[in-house]
């Protein structure tokens, strides 16, 4: 047993936002399994330009789909708090806060890049839907992000940097706010998520989540989508349940 998982993602993307839940909700497990797990921003836009895709949106029975079956996929998570942006399209350039978290990701603990990442899907998919392709609104949304974020997962979070002090329990001072933001904004924070988003379509990329996993054999396999973990679970030959169709309760059918 053992492995990793590799997952490409955007927050601007609904089920890249649920597989990010699954994964961070099973994130404990996986470790005892041996299976490693990456986050890696990267831009969908540029994922469907790269590949020939189109969005969801402008395709009329997929997004008439869309509209049952994100349903079904937020049961997996009660209590989330989910809105359709009615602007998705513009919204969905999503550059600044990706470079942003890569910056993150380089220079902070993984707790504190996990605990951003999810605060930026939160934000972007919970009422009243933040623009996060305004420098200002992902300046604001960092210096508001809280430590160890959560959202519906509950539980405890993380405990921000060693021997720092977070009474105010945000993630990030006003000065490392402006620090992220300017490093955003140079050459080399732009070359990360370029290079990173031709990673994904080089490894087969046509959207998001995109699922790179790699066995305790070494072999690697990619998936797409945030239902195909039981199919994960098993090319990295890890114990898991399947789904399972049970018979009918007969004391009910009694009734």
């Amino acid at each position: 047993m053992g492995g990793r998982i590799d997952c490409y993602l955007d927050i601007a993307s609904f089920y890249s936002y649920i597989a990010f839940l699954e994964l961070q909700r099973n994130a404990e497990l996986l470790a005892s399994h041996n299976v490693e797990v990456e986050f890696h921003p990267v831009l969908i836009g540029a994922i469907n330009i790269g590949s020939g895709n189109r969005p969801p949106w402008m395709l009329p029975a997929k997004a008439s789909y869309l509209a049952f079956d994100a349903r079904r996929a937020m049961a997996r998570f009660p209590g989330l708090p989910v809105q359709f942006p009615s602007n998705l399209e513009q919204l969905a350039k999503t550059v600044i806060p990706l470079r942003c978290l890569h910056y993150i990701k380089r220079t902070r603990p993984a707790e504190t890049f996990l605990s951003t990442l999810h605060y930026l899907f939160h934000l972007f998919w919970s009422p009243p839907n933040t623009d996060l392709t305004k420098p200002e609104n992902v300046a604001k949304a960092l210096a508001e992000a809280p430590v160890g974020f959560r959202g519906v997962l509950g539980g405890a979070g993380g405990n921000g940097e060693a021997g720092r002090s977070r009474s105010d329990n945000k993630q990030f001072t006003p000065a490392e706010v402006e620090e992220i933001m300017r490093a955003a904004a140079t050459s080399e924070m732009k070359e990360v998520l370029k290079a990173t988003t031709q990673t994904a379509l080089d490894r087969g990329a046509f959207g998001n989540p995109w699922l790179w996993v790699t066995n305790g054999d070494g072999k690697s396999e990619a998936f797409f989508g945030s239902d195909r973990f039981h199919f994960i679970y098993q090319f990295l030959g890890v114990p898991y349940q399947d789904v399972t169709l049970l018979p009918p309760d007969r004391a009910k059918s009694k009734l």
